[in-house]
């Protein structure tokens, strides 16, 4: 029927807007939630108008996600001078010497390096691998090689790949390859998640070969 065709032709049309809005909206709801109680736990211990002109500041929506934009900001331009690279220092061992709190902080930060490093090779490639059984392909990232104690037991010349699942990305498998077996592809990043999330759907926009690594 038309009325059905076209109600769908809709949904697919406003669907990724809504969805997107209410992403953009439940965030910048959280940084303000976040922020307002900060603020809140200030004004109790102030008074006056100084507390009056917090209480104020608490309820100007989207001020949270301005403020932690600023500070990321900031941050970023202070660490990266020689001055603000020591201080920084100073608060990573002051952080990797508490007990418990340090498990988590170390962990964290070393996938945070790993992922979001310039330098590093994390999520810069996609790849087609055999998985779950050979003779069946999916998409993965290179995240790696092997090192340490697991490249001394496997060998060398593999790689280390993570295979998302569909349609949520954020959840998978990590799998060491033989570099021999896994076929590098062209497309980009973006493109080969949006394949993934889109059960292979939405094919990439560019098809160019691949080649055998």
């Amino acid at each position: 029927m038309p009325i059905k065709k076209y109600l769908l032709t809709g949904l697919l049309v406003w669907l990724p807007l809504a969805i997107t809005t209410w992403v953009l909206l439940w965030l910048v709801g959280l940084l303000d939630a976040i922020f307002g109680g900060l603020l809140t736990g200030l004004s109790a211990v102030t008074s006056g108008s100084t507390g009056a002109v917090i209480e104020q500041l608490r309820h100007i929506p989207g001020l949270g996600v301005v403020l932690v934009f600023s500070a990321l900001l900031v941050t970023g331009a202070l660490v990266s001078n020689v001055a603000g690279r020591w201080w920084f220092a100073q608060w990573d061992k002051l952080f990797t010497h508490i007990p418990v709190f340090k498990s988590i902080y170390n962990s964290v930060k070393k996938v945070s390096d790993t992922l979001f490093s310039s330098n590093g090779n994390a999520f810069r490639k996609a790849m087609l691998v055999q998985y779950p059984r050979a003779g069946v392909w999916t998409i993965a990232f290179q995240t790696g090689t092997p090192s340490g104690e697991v490249a001394s037991h496997l060998g060398p010349d593999l790689v280390s790949v993570y295979v998302p699942t569909t349609p949520n990305p954020t959840s998978g498998f990590f799998l060491m390859l033989p570099r021999s077996e896994v076929i590098e592809l062209h497309m980009s990043v973006d493109e080969a998640l949006t394949y993934v999330i889109s059960m292979g759907s939405v094919a990439p926009s560019a098809a160019v070969g691949v080649s055998v690594k």
